[in-house]
């Protein structure tokens, strides 16, 4: 307790109702979060298994377990939860599987499995719909996260459009129950279905669940703000930190007036707000507070800070976006000599990701390491996820999860009645599906060619394991395997492009030689490694790889500034502010300047020592050279706090001191 300043060690002691806890950038919520259930176990004699904390990503709640790792001794903690809105969802489904109509062992299908189904909903069932994936996608999700059912979206219906898509998603929700599975969506949605038809099962978990902490409340929608209420609505005995002004989720369904709701749900809900920073400079927050005062604030709050006022903000206008992308990287290598800093300690934050391409060109030029966030991970290609659901399956026939996910891969006219069917006469003999197709009391529930591809599928499967045990080498039999299924063809189909179906197919190879590189590297060392292990440390090594790319890399930091959302780094530059980029068109034509400025000042708060903004005054658009207009956030920020360069006006005495002063690192370099 000694470390926190008074206002969060307000929010750690109080427990008498609930408690809302608005938390600035910076301002150490995590340590009130964890320091918090430090204390309800320490001091309030809480038991660690009756209390939850969820957020939103899996390194947050990493960071939260390893944080109360540290305050609270191993047996007093055991039993505590500390995961994802997701995580707890899905916790609670394989608890109640029964009750909400899906086996144990359900498949969780990620965006790509979903898009798979209704492109073969289109395919098969609506051959008349010039239906786009993408936006039906988001229409289902958007259900779901409002929580609306099929049957309610079919009767909503305006137009003939509207009742395609409604029709579309009952149909899709068919598929993913046939398939023993759930979306992302329904991880949060059956959840919050279960409890409002279950309230002894609700009064169960209630009785589980018996302090509630919830991280950054203002990205919450409605599904999860149901569920945190049915959770707590018994005892009131919640926290839960948020801060409107850093909601920047609008599209994908997060509802910042969350936190206002809360007042009128919870008429005794308690307000603390941390405005202390512990980031920033005083400067860089009195940027962010003058930009973010524009919005309409039911709470108000503003940052402060005791790290002296920092260097002004500059703002550089170039020429076009290559001056823009070569001033970027020439100005890192600049402060680099002058601040003796690593080439971690900056970020280069953008609206879009299509802004990175000639940084990294330049970047590259310039002998620049850098690492771009969240690129997609080999294993998480499609592709990928199909080969390995086939080698998982020659491992463990009763992975069922892997079966349902290459059974109908290439499609073989195997449909969700099939799959129903199947999976009834599995669940009735206790088997896994693959074990049912060889079962002669199929075929009293299955006939004719249904059962007919279902038992070629199963005999391909059978065949390639009893070679794989066969032979000496097991890589070209798998090799065979994803020939005599004719996957290339089935990537040309489902491609953009002839080229990405040659790269798809390639990725696949990769992974073979993959396999074959670690059989005879263990058949050197003389162990006898299995398929199934080699499969199994493919996996954990791609899950190692990712984590050792996150740590402490000497690379600059390129991503998105909804990417940079709960990142510090100590020199931070955003390019592009600019009409149409920052803020974005679409938000301008919609009305939507209040999110975009919230990701504005997300990017600011980010910076701990120094801010550069850049801008461009002509940009190539569809190959002609357009005049910019610089981003409205330039003016709403405090004039006396920024330097504008680049703008025709020399000054002579500022370009000398700093010519002086790179010159002034390298002697010392040098001399070092």
């Amino acid at each position: 307790m000694s470390q926190l300043n008074p206002r969060q060690r307000e929010a750690v002691k109080y427990i008498d109702g609930p408690l809302l806890v608005l938390a600035g950038a910076g301002s150490g919520k995590t340590s009130v979060i964890t320091r918090k259930i430090a204390y309800l176990i320490e001091e309030c004699g809480l038991k660690a298994k009756h209390i939850a904390a969820v957020t939103f990503t899996n390194k947050a709640a990493r960071e939260m377990k390893e944080r109360v790792s540290a305050l609270v001794s191993g047996p007093a903690a055991r039993g505590l939860t500390v995961s994802t809105f997701h995580n707890l969802g899905m916790n609670i489904i394989r608890l109640e599987h029964k009750a909400v109509g899906l086996k144990p062992g359900f498949s969780i299908f990620d965006q790509q499995d979903c898009k798979a189904i209704i492109k073969d909903l289109l395919f098969k069932e609506f051959d008349e719909a010039e239906e786009d994936v993408d936006q039906l996608q988001a229409h289902f999700s958007n259900w779901k996260n409002d929580m609306l059912t099929p049957a309610q979206a079919i009767k909503q219906a305006i137009t003939a459009e509207d009742l395609t898509a409604a029709r579309l998603y009952e149909r899709y929700d068919h598929y993913l129950r046939a398939y023993n599975a759930v979306d992302f969506d329904d991880l949060i949605l059956m959840p919050v279905m279960l409890f409002r038809n279950h309230p002894e099962i609700l009064a169960a978990w209630r009785l589980r669940i018996r302090y509630l902490l919830v991280d950054e409340y203002q990205d919450t929608n409605l599904s999860q703000y149901e569920l945190v209420q049915q959770l707590v609505a018994g005892r009131q005995a919640f926290t839960v930190v948020g801060d409107d002004d850093q909601s920047i989720y609008a599209w994908r369904g997060a509802r910042p007036e969350n936190l206002v709701r809360l007042q009128k749900d919870f008429p005794t809900l308690k307000l603390v707000k941390l405005e202390q920073n512990y980031r920033s400079t005083a400067r860089i927050l009195k940027a962010a507070n003058t930009l973010i005062a524009n919005n309409p604030h039911v709470y108000e709050k503003a940052l402060w800070s005791q790290l002296g006022m920092g260097d002004e903000i500059r703002i550089i206008r170039v020429r076009n976006e290559e001056a823009e992308a070569e001033r970027i990287a020439s100005e890192i290598i600049d402060t680099r000599l002058k601040k003796r800093a690593q080439y971690k300690d900056f970020s280069v934050l953008y609206r879009g990701n299509h802004q990175s391409r000639l940084l990294e060109l330049k970047l590259q030029a310039y002998q620049i390491p850098y690492r771009i966030s969240g690129g997609t991970s080999f294993f998480s290609r499609n592709e990928i996820k199909d080969a390995m659901s086939y080698l998982r399956l020659l491992a463990n026939p009763d992975d069922d999860a892997a079966f349902l996910r290459v059974v109908n891969v290439p499609r073989r006219e195997i449909g969700p009645v099939t799959l129903e069917k199947l999976s009834s006469y599995a669940e009735s003999r206790k088997i896994s599906l693959f074990s049912a197709i060889s079962e002669f009391g199929l075929e009293s529930v299955l006939t004719g060619k249904t059962l007919d591809h279902l038992r070629e599928f199963s005999e391909i499967i059978l065949h390639t394991g009893q070679k794989c045990e066969e032979e000496h080498d097991a890589v070209p039999v798998l090799k065979q395997l994803f020939t005599r299924i004719d996957y290339e063809e089935w990537l040309l189909q489902n491609s953009t492009s002839p080229q990405q179906a040659e790269r798809r197919m390639a990725n696949v190879w990769i992974l073979l030689d993959q396999v074959a590189r670690m059989l005879e590297y263990d058949a050197a060392a003389d162990e006898q490694m299995t398929l199934k292990d080699a499969i199994g440390k493919l996996l954990l090594r791609d899950i190692m790889d990712q984590q050792k790319e996150e740590e402490d890399e000497d690379k600059v930091h390129l991503l998105t500034l909804h990417a940079s959302k709960g990142l510090e780094f100590p020199h931070v530059f955003i390019m592009g502010l600019e009409e149409d980029i920052l803020p974005h068109r679409n938000s301008i034509e919609t009305n939507q300047i209040e999110e975009e400025r919230r990701l504005m000042y997300v990017g600011i708060t980010r910076a701990q020592r120094s801010l550069c903004l850049t801008f461009c005054s002509e940009r190539k658009q569809f190959g002609e050279k357009i005049e910019t207009i610089p981003s409205r956030f330039l003016d709403e920020m405090p004039q006396e706090d920024l330097v504008w360069e680049g703008l025709g006006q020399r000054n002579e005495e500022r370009n000398q001191a700093r010519g002086r002063a790179t010159l002034d690192a390298l002697l010392r370099d040098l001399g070092d």
